[in-house]
């Protein structure tokens, strides 16, 4: 089992030991951070997330049992007159917990915090298309499909099409029952 907690400073370093490359980097983050990630963009990044009415909510992902940060994810483009929000930069991060359900606590924790906690009605995520099972924890997890961005991103010398998914608050509550 997994906790959210609010990311901070003290764990810049874990997060940026994660990041290996460029593409992993892009791939965690679109393009909202350049490569090598530095102290000074997750300062950036923070500066003003985790308030009382931030329009970004961003987490820590620990392990109950061995308390260790395993993680990242983060709720943004919190819109409370639209009651809108979007997932992003979901990140199993330690690679001893890959491929142990972590991703789907991880929505699920996020998801509880979007609908039970924000009452919003909607919240959306990107996935490249390529992340297969990134995009079957998240079909797992109750999101849909809305379409494909073709060639959304570039990295290097190639382009990379990008899903858009999202789940609507009467879905979150029928798999809530």
């Amino acid at each position: 089992m997994i906790e959210l907690h609010y990311f901070e400073r003290a764990d810049f370093q874990q997060l940026i030991s994660w990041i290996d490359s460029p593409a992993f980097l892009l791939q965690w983050s679109g393009p909202g951070f350049d490569y090598p990630l530095t102290e000074e963009q997750l300062e950036e990044y923070i500066k003003s997330a985790n308030k009382e009415d931030s329009s970004t909510l961003v987490y820590k992902v620990i392990d109950q049992e061995t308390r260790d940060v395993i993680g990242h994810i983060s709720l943004g483009r919190i819109d409370r007159k639209s009651n809108s929000a979007r997932i992003g930069k979901v990140l199993v991060g330690s690679q001893d917990v890959r491929g142990k359900g972590i991703g789907q606590q991880m929505i699920k924790a996020i998801l509880k915090i979007a609908f039970d906690q924000l009452h919003l009605h909607r919240v959306s995520l990107g996935v490249f298309d390529f992340n297969i099972a990134a995009i079957a924890c998240y079909e797992k997890a109750g999101f849909i499909k809305e379409g494909l961005l073709r060639d959304s991103s570039k990295n290097g010398d190639e382009y990379w099409s990008l899903w858009e998914m999202s789940m609507l608050e009467d879905e979150w509550l029928k798999l809530r029952k």
